[in-house]
């Protein structure tokens, strides 16, 4: 099942082994190619096509120069970055790989370093800004504390997403994701751990869903009717019960409700939005979340979170636990897992098949 097709709206994917994204932290941080994806992408990203992945999915790319988690991320909010992202689009279709890309907004985890630079926050001196986010909340005592947005700029960034939803397609992109998960601005509206509004976008299940569902809706009316359109979410927050928090029922009412506006496949993973999360990290620990969201929803998804084995791979989209897997850090350690898996390798590489020793 694992490398049997599978289609959503008029698009074919050749397998179910698909690449999630992935932020590289390796753009330029100022001047005239600030957020520009450059030939490191290229080369990340070309080597996964040419290594048999179903889906390549570009990293969560910034619908605004306030929406990037580091100085250092990829953008489209200009035409600069779009060439770009047509040159890296256009080599993963010719592999005969779907080029997908992740559209995002990190809200009040904005402004920070590279990960391996120790990943904190970053000021003005370092190309840094102030984040916006729902609410005056910071993420952590160590992180400032983010500008409340207004209406009339929530109405701006849904426009943003729209924006960057038409460069994509310009750009050759065939799936767009909007990132809902992991603390960034979409799911700082969701949970009610970080959502402290008392206007329309606060309060209730329906108000901290406005903000997704308005970027959703926007991002529709651009997107062609036939192609698909994905969405990120984290199913829980991972908090003790008890507390505000974004919870896998929740979540199970907000797919039912993205599949009725035309989102095609929800993308399920899980925390985030709390620096006090405690996560039982195991093999496929967040596929139970999207198998209660495929079963419950009735939506098609896909599962992500230390799924790393062919076998493991396989008994997900075989047990109909979810439609198709996305891979991270085992396509990082090993950019060949679906060809090996498949042995269905590039014509230019099968002199190195293991059948040809």
């Amino acid at each position: 099942m694992l490398f049997e097709p599978l289609t959503l709206r008029s698009l074919t994917f050749p397998n179910r082994v698909w690449m999630s994204p992935m932020c590289q932290y390796s753009a330029s941080v100022d001047g005239p190619d600030t957020g520009v994806p450059n030939d490191w992408h290229l080369a990340h990203l070309a080597g996964r096509a040419v290594g048999g992945a179903g889906l390549v999915m570009a990293e969560a790319t910034a619908v605004s120069p306030e929406g990037r988690i580091s100085p250092a991320d990829t953008g489209l909010w200009n035409d600069a970055q779009e060439a770009a992202w047509e040159r890296i689009a256009r080599f993963v279709a010719a592999q005969g790989v779907i080029p997908g890309i992740q559209l995002a907004h990190a809200g009040r985890k904005a402004s920070t370093d590279r990960p391996w630079l120790g990943g904190g926050p970053v000021g003005r001196a370092d190309h840094g800004w102030t984040p916006v986010a729902p609410s005056p909340i910071p993420f952590s005592e160590a992180h400032p504390v983010p500008d409340a947005l207004t209406t009339a700029e929530i109405g701006k960034l849904v426009e943003a997403f729209a924006t960057a939803a038409e460069r994509a397609l310009r750009a050759g992109f065939r799936v767009v994701e909007i990132h809902g998960a992991h603390g960034y601005l979409i799911h700082e509206f969701l949970s009610p751990h970080s959502n402290h509004r008392t206007d329309a976008y606060g309060g209730t299940f329906e108000n901290r869903a406005r903000f997704g569902l308005e970027v959703v809706d926007a991002v529709r009316a651009v997107w062609p009717q036939d192609l698909p359109l994905f969405f990120r979410v984290s199913a829980t927050d991972w908090l003790p019960e008890g507390e505000p928090a974004w919870t896998p029922g929740q979540t199970v009412m907000l797919a039912a409700e993205l599949a009725a506006r035309g989102v095609d496949l929800i993308d399920v993973s899980s925390g985030g939005n709390a620096s006090t999360q405690r996560i039982p990290l195991g093999p496929g620990y967040q596929v139970p979340f999207a198998r209660q969201v495929r079963a419950e929803a009735g939506v098609p998804v896909s599962a992500v979170g230390l799924i790393t084995e062919p076998e493991q791979a396989e008994e997900i989209v075989a047990t109909g636990q979810a439609d198709a897997v996305f891979l991270g850090r085992a396509l990082l350690r090993d950019p060949y897992w679906p060809v090996r898996t498949s042995g269905q390798w590039p014509a230019q590489y099968r002199r190195a098949a293991p059948s040809r020793r």
